[in-house]
């Protein structure tokens, strides 16, 4: 998969891959980087959700996830997600381990967990 970073102005960098783009901005006008990549956590973890209900004819309405992002004060990185998925009174009780484990199938989460290799260089190219 290839993505081009591009910057079309003041704080702004974009992404774009396929036939999207995801913009980002250090100055509000959208998402920073770092809250995009904090939004793939529980989007993901969402999905997975999202899929669960689906195979089971179970209705998400009233399901929702709140993700919470601790910080470590001395490094100012994330120390701990938490994800809560809230569920409806009427959600049947016996699905609730079943959603967590759906949740935890996010690939996100899976590549945080086992962190891949990056490899950062430059390259002269011609306009």
């Amino acid at each position: 998969m290839e993505m081009l970073i591009e910057f079309p102005g003041g704080q702004r960098v974009d992404a774009h891959f396929g036939q999207f783009t995801v913009q980002t901005d250090q100055e509000g006008a959208a998402p920073t980087p770092f809250q995009v990549f904090l939004a793939s956590i529980g989007t993901c973890a969402g999905i997975y959700v999202l899929g669960f209900c689906r195979q089971r004819g179970l209705s998400v309405e009233g399901i929702r996830l709140l993700q919470r992002v601790h910080f470590n004060p001395m490094t100012r990185l994330v120390e701990t997600v938490d994800l809560e998925i809230q569920v409806p009174p009427d959600f049947p009780e016996k699905y609730y381990d079943s959603l967590v484990r759906s949740a935890e199938l996010c690939l996100v989460k899976k590549h945080l967990e086992t962190p891949p290799q990056f490899n950062t260089y430059t390259r002269v190219v011609s306009a």
